[in-house]
C-alpha cells in the first residue's frame, strides 16, 4: 500500500491517550504513520490525583488549563497530532444514589449531534483505523461511555454521503478496535512474575477486585509488540502531573520485567470491512499492501 497510513484514537478526557496504547502510537509514529489523538473532552472536572500536587488553588482554578498544558507536553513526547471535540467533562458521580450529572456535560449530549464534530475530522483526517473504548468504557465513566457512543455512530456514518452532509466530503474508514490494555491475562502473568521474583506486586488488589464483579472477559484478538516504546508511554504519562503519581502504582513494575513478561498492547477488533485473521499483530493488518 503506498497510500499515507493513518490512524485515530478516540478519548474521553486529556491524560486518557497515555495511559491507554500510548506505546502502541509511538511505535506506529516511529514507523511514519500519522497518528491523531482526539480528546472530547477537557478534563474540567478531574480530580487533582498526584498527592504531590493536591491543595495547590492555583491547579484547583486553573485545572481546564493546566490539563490543556500538560495534553501539549504528552503529544509531543508521543509525537501525534491532537484535536480537541470541545465537550465539557461530565466528571465520575460518586454516591448511592448516584447524583445526577451535570446540565450541559458531555455525558447528556445527543449522541447523534455530539457525533458530528468527529465525523468532521474523521472526513479531513482520513484515518484508516480507529481505537476507541468497548460499550463499557473500559470502566465506566459517563464520559468514557459516552465517547463509546459517539465513535460508533461516526465510524457508520463518516463514510455515507447522505450523512452529516455538511461535515465534508464522505471517508470510510476501515477498522475499529477497542482498547483492552488493561486485561486480565496481561494482570496475572505481571502479578505472578512479581511475586517469583520475590517482589511486591501492585495488582493483589485489582485481582481480588475482579472476582467481585462478573463482567465477562473480553476477546483479544490484536497483540501490537511496542515493548522498546515503554519508556515514551510512560513520560508521556508523567507528563500530566495532575493525574499521576509519578512515585504510584503505574510505575513498580521494572521496566525489564515488563519487557520480558508482557512486550505488547492488546485491543479488541470490534469492526472490519477488509479481510484479516486473527490473531493479529498490526492494527493495519488487511489494510497494506491492499
Amino acid at each position: 500500500m503506498t497510500e499515507q497510513l493513518r490512524l485515530m484514537a478516540v478519548h474521553a478526557h486529556p491524560d486518557d491517550e497515555s495511559s491507554k496504547g500510548a506505546a502502541t502510537m509511538a511505535k506506529y509514529v516511529s514507523e511514519g504513520v500519522d497518528v491523531l489523538v482526539v480528546t472530547c473532552t477537557g478534563g474540567e472536572r478531574g480530580s487533582i490525583l498526584n498527592p504531590k500536587l493536591q491543595g495547590d488553588p492555583y491547579i484547583e482554578e486553573h485545572i481546564h488549563e493546566v490539563r490543556r498544558k500538560e495534553m501539549d507536553e504528552a503529544r509531543e513526547i508521543l509525537g501525534v497530532k491532537q484535536e480537541w471535540l470541545g465537550f465539557v467533562d461530565s466528571g465520575l458521580p460518586e454516591g448511592d444514589p448516584l447524583p445526577p450529572l451535570p446540565d450541559g456535560c458531555f455525558a447528556l449530549q445527543d449522541v447523534e449531534a455530539a457525533a458530528e464534530p468527529l465525523v468532521k475530522l474523521i472526513r479531513k483526517f482520513k484515518p484508516q483505523v480507529l481505537t476507541t473504548y468497548d460499550e463499557n468504557g473500559g470502566y465506566p465513566h459517563p464520559d468514557h461511555i459516552m465517547t463509546h457512543k459517539i465513535t460508533m455512530v461516526a465510524f457508520e456514518a463518516a463514510g455515507d454521503p447522505a450523512k452529516y452532509p455538511e461535515a465534508g466530503e464522505p471517508w470510510q474508514p476501515q477498522k475499529l478496535y477497542y482498547n483492552q490494555g488493561f486485561n486480565k491475562p496481561r494482570t496475572i502473568a505481571l502479578h505472578e512474575a512479581l511475586l517469583e521474583r520475590g517482589m511486591e506486586s501492585p495488582y493483589g488488589e485489582w485481582l481480588e477486585r475482579w472476582k467481585q464483579f462478573e463482567r465477562r472477559e473480553r476477546t483479544l484478538t490484536t497483540y501490537i509488540p511496542c515493548a522498546d516504546f515503554f519508556e515514551i508511554r510512560d513520560k508521556a504519562l508523567i507528563a500530566h502531573a495532575t493525574q499521576i503519581d509519578p512515585d504510584g502504582g503505574w510505575f513498580r513494575v521494572p521496566m525489564d520485567i515488563q519487557r520480558e513478561v508482557w512486550p505488547t498492547e492488546e485491543y479488541e477488533l470490534a469492526k472490519s470491512l477488509v479481510d484479516t485473521s486473527l490473531p493479529e499483530d498490526d492494527l493495519f493488518a488487511g489494510i497494506r499492501n491492499n
